[in-house]
């Protein structure tokens, strides 16, 4: 996905409280989305902040939960994977994902498997759904999130995964450290536009109460800060890592009420190198299949270093070319199947080399050598 970024004013209000402004990009007349603060580009599938000044307010409604009121134990998760295939989000690239349902299909059986979530509180979002509820709608990814971290309480683990496609669009509240926020896109994005950054924070990572962890994994471009985690961890090849500070400028904050919040995302910072489109026949993300595959391959307790160096293995052994090789009931179901490059980037000299890195940031800084994983 290309040309993220910027806002373009001079929205016109029009009757009936709707207003329209340009795409900042091609210049497509787009409509101002009631409530949204960004809206994607059906021609071109870039991303245009809406100035302050010609946003639509919406009347204050509290967060709605009621279509995922069912069991909730003190494990729960919110899994979404999306083809984009109803929406045209690959719009002149022949085709739709097949790798994030797959995802989902592995990453609960990842949780119920090896670390006892019950089924009934893994809540799965996908397009292929016949259920509207559960399909990954802005509106049910909203709801889907709420419900995770509603409630919440010492002891608690909680588990957040999107595999998809993200954007980047422009700040304009100062509390971005490289002046860019992160979003994920929703199966809607065209209609109602991506789910920020900011968002996310306020909605999954600022809820959560002592004792409370969540762990979020996402297999997206541009998601290296989605959830706004206030610190960033940097791991070099020869081990050696180092915290970097991301709070924002602005002084806003980004943290829990007293838990914990740790992300697991794609990241690539090589100056040759272009960003990439997943491949649209790749039935497996290559940020979902190093994080399973290294849970599996290290003992239990293993540290989140350790973790990472396992992850950053197999994603340099297991290009976009590579079979899916996960044992056992966890990854029975997609054997030999091709893992995508879903938020990394490609080399101009091996096309089919993987050169995303996996990243974490969190909440708060802790030795991570020291630090063991748990879910």
């Amino acid at each position: 996905m290309n040309n993220f970024g910027g806002h373009f004013g001079g929205g016109r209000p029009h009757h009936h409280g709707t207003s329209t402004m340009r795409c900042k990009y091609c210049r497509t007349t787009l409509t101002v989305i009631p409530g949204e603060r960004a809206i994607q580009c059906s021609n071109c599938s870039s991303v245009t902040r809406v100035r302050r000044a010609d946003r639509i307010p919406l009347p204050v409604m509290g967060p709605t939960t009621a279509p995922f009121q069912r069991a909730r134990g003190n494990k729960r998760a919110v899994l979404i994977g999306i083809t984009y295939a109803a929406g045209g989000m690959r719009r002149g690239s022949g085709g739709q994902l097949r790798g994030p349902i797959n995802d989902v299909k592995c990453m609960r059986n990842l949780l119920c498997h090896r670390f006892g979530f019950p089924s009934e509180c893994v809540i799965m979002l996908t397009d292929d759904q016949r259920d509207p509820f559960r399909l990954p709608t802005k509106d049910n990814i909203r709801m889907a999130m709420h419900w995770l971290v509603q409630g919440c309480s010492y002891g608690d683990s909680l588990v957040f995964h999107f595999s998809g496609l993200g954007a980047q669009v422009a700040d304009d509240d100062g509390d971005e450290v490289d002046g860019y926020d992160e979003a994920l896109c929703p199966m809607d994005a065209f209609q109602r536009g991506p789910i920020l950054d900011d968002e996310i924070n306020e909605t999954i990572v600022r809820p959560l109460v002592p004792g409370a962890r969540l762990h979020a994994v996402v297999d997206a471009c541009y998601s290296a800060t989605v959830l706004d985690l206030p610190f960033l961890c940097r791991v070099a090849r020869n081990g050696y890592w180092q915290w970097e500070d991301h709070r924002p400028p602005s002084g806003a904050w980004k943290g829990t009420s007293g838990g914990q919040a740790v992300l697991f995302s794609g990241y690539s910072d090589g100056k040759n190198n272009f960003a990439v489109m997943p491949d649209a026949v790749a039935s497996l993300g290559a940020m979902t299949h190093s994080f399973i595959k290294a849970v599996e391959c290290e003992p239990r307790g293993v540290t989140y270093g350790r973790l990472l160096t396992s992850m950053r293995t197999i994603m340099k052994s297991g290009g976009s070319g590579m079979g899916y090789d996960m044992q056992g009931p966890i990854g029975a179901p997609m054997q030999h199947h091709k893992v995508a490059n879903f938020s990394g980037v490609q080399s101009h000299s091996r096309p089919w080399a993987m050169l995303q890195e996996p990243n974490l940031s969190s909440s708060e800084m802790f030795d991570i050598y020291r630090k063991p994983f748990v879910l």
